[in-house]
């Protein structure tokens, strides 16, 4: 096996005084998959800044192969003084990297380079910076929940773009879906350190349940042991104190270990307090259209029927008007056309995903009681807001924290605690799987499956939509929208295909005018090469070069006498990897051809 690129060794890192990391390690090899899990505050993002070198550990070391390039994709983003978002990606490319690709990535994610940073939406921002991060084609990525503020179309193409990616990747994600399509290998890190399991996601959570089930046994074990000391120290010989004093310690040590398994191993409680009953239908809308300015109608002749219990997944890629028919079908706003009925009864609580709502000077315990009280009521019942807060996996002593000081998946937390102790039998949820860590979106899965009221869901988790959601309205594009029954992958099944990007609008100003239109461009200005072709037309022969070498190595491999008897296993994998070179190879001169034939036609006209 190749020695790592990257290993960090026992480090250690405390916040104030809590300790994060306590010997945590981690190990990445060349072209390695490794997905970095755990739940919300237990150090992965603060690990991925100490592997980037952005952060030094209070112990333990770190080494990085000299010569080996890395870039670090963080939650947040800083744009520093870059004029526009084309020369901050720039910024990030290395000597011999190839200029052109900040320029296509940035096209394949809906950006043209000359939008300015201090107006990017949190969308924009992240896909800035997922091209600033995969520009120079480094040899180690690391990335912190990519998905996040991306939309389907845009979580597909990474997909894509990753899996061809040839270095090392270290990510964090709470996407499911995605998990599964790129890890190889898991590293969990729970209660400060870390444990590796060398299979994809698929296989990482029954074997994280069956490490807890071994943990939970020995706790019982110790249960056990702690019930036969206190027995020798009520019941036992009085002599001999210095052993006496030995096994009173040693009780002490058993109980503070009982302790902190107990708190490292707390799960989230979830409840949500139901109001009363709405009536059989909930939302009504009949031919409801609606539009902007002079823009083409983001809504347009769209009618549903929402009765209670339904769980409605709205999907689409961004800019496609999701949030206009949310706030149509509860009412926030109203169409230009049609009828919008809303069921009686009806007590809606709606978690917002930008988190809006939390007013950052305030305490976590004000944001939860609303008042300076002690006090929130869910479901009709006062509860100590203290013992509300530890349902949620919050510490007693961050009952007076600040809400700005909390991390995303903090706030994530907190929104959910506040929306889930409001009566409700509308809960209507806008993005909420953004920052949760994968145990508590399983719990808050089953929430919604024992919720007696009705759900209306936005989101680009696929995981999430095929767990939750009884059908799933689907932007179609030109301001149509269809709904199908069933979750995600129902959806695609019966669609044919998933949700595609936005249609860009094509050069409106380029459509005849009412007054005499100018003059048509000559042939020779209107055909070009695009961006991508003219990259491909120069890169592909360097690329070609080089498989005809890895093309020769293998061959040379695969001369080697005796081969096939001495290692069969082995004649296989080149013999394997000789077609798969030759196959790739075949594709980029046939590719390389069809581009230089368009070259010569373009030019003789």
């Amino acid at each position: 096996m190749a020695p790592p690129l990257l290993l960090l060794q026992d480090i250690h890192l405390g916040l104030g005084t809590t300790p994060l990391l306590s010997g945590a390690t981690l190990s990445v090899s060349p072209g390695e998959r490794l997905a970095l899990v755990g739940r919300n505050g237990s150090g992965k993002s603060t690990l991925l800044r100490v592997a980037s070198g952005e952060i030094e550990p209070e112990r333990g070391t770190r080494f990085l192969q000299p010569g080996t390039t890395l870039r670090n994709l963080p939650q947040e983003p800083s744009f520093g003084d870059a004029p526009t978002v084309l020369a901050y990606v720039e910024a990030g490319l290395g000597p011999g990297d190839d200029p052109y690709r900040a320029r296509w990535l940035l096209g394949e994610l809906g950006l043209t380079g000359e939008e300015l940073p201090s107006r990017l939406s949190g969308g924009e921002a992240r896909r800035a910076a997922l091209a600033r991060a995969l520009a120079p084609s480094p040899d180690i990525l690391l990335l912190d929940e990519p998905t996040n503020h991306l939309d389907l179309p845009a979580i597909a193409w990474l997909e894509r773009e990753l899996g061809a990616f040839r270095g090392a990747l270290v990510l964090i994600s709470h996407d499911r879906r995605f998990l599964e399509a790129l890890s190889r290998s898991m590293v969990w890190l729970d209660r400060g350190t870390t444990r590796r399991l060398d299979q994809g996601f698929a296989a990482f959570e029954a074997w994280r349940d069956q490490v807890l089930e071994e943990e939970e046994a020995a706790r019982h074990k110790l249960d056990r042991q702690i019930v036969r000391e206190e027995h020798w120290l009520r019941y036992g010989v009085t002599a001999r104190r210095k052993r006496n004093m030995r096994r009173v310690g040693e009780l002490a040590a058993l109980r503070q270990r009982r302790r902190d398994a107990l708190r490292a191993t707390g799960t989230v409680r979830m409840a949500a307090s139901e109001g009363d009953g709405s009536g059989t239908l909930v939302v009504q809308l009949d031919g409801v259209t609606k539009a902007y300015g002079d823009a083409p109608p983001v809504v347009r002749d769209f009618s549903t029927r929402v009765l209670r219990r339904d769980r409605i997944g709205i999907v689409g890629p961004n800019g496609a008007g999701k949030t206009t028919l949310l706030n149509m079908m509860t009412g926030a706003l109203a169409p230009d056309s049609g009828t919008v009925r809303l069921g009686t009864g009806l007590q809606m609580v709606t978690l917002d995903q930008r988190r809006e709502s939390l007013d950052p000077a305030i305490s976590l315990a004000e944001a939860l009681t609303g008042d300076k009280s002690d006090l929130v009521h869910v479901g009709g019942v006062a509860r100590h807001v203290v013992g509300y807060m530890k349902d949620f996996l919050f510490q007693p002593d961050q009952a007076r924290t600040a809400v700005g000081v909390l991390s995303g998946g903090e706030r994530g937390r907190l929104m959910l605690a506040r929306a889930l102790a409001r009566p409700s039998n509308l809960l209507v949820l806008d993005e909420p799987t953004n920052d949760l860590d994968l145990e508590t979106l399983d719990l808050l899965e089953e929430l919604l499956a024992d919720y007696q009221g009705t759900v209306l869901v936005v989101s680009h988790d696929r995981d999430f939509l095929d767990r939750v959601c009884t059908s799933v309205i689907v932007a179609e594009g030109d301001g149509r929208w269809q709904e199908y029954a069933g979750g995600y992958t129902d959806m695609v099944a019966q669609r044919g295909r998933g949700v595609e990007a936005k249609a860009a609008p094509e050069a409106r100003a380029a459509s005849p005018r009412p007054a005499a239109a100018p003059a048509a461009p000559p042939p020779a200005q209107r055909r070009k090469l695009n961006f991508k072709q003219q990259h491909a037309l120069q890169s592909l022969p360097g690329r070609m070069e080089a498989l005809q070498g890895e093309i020769a190595t293998i061959q040379a491999a695969l001369a080697a006498p005796g081969l096939y008897a001495r290692d069969r296993a082995r004649f296989e994998r080149f013999n394997a990897a000789l077609s798969a070179k030759q196959a790739e190879l075949a594709a980029a001169e046939e590719e390389w051809l069809e581009l230089e034939l368009l070259r010569e036609e373009i030019e003789s006209t």
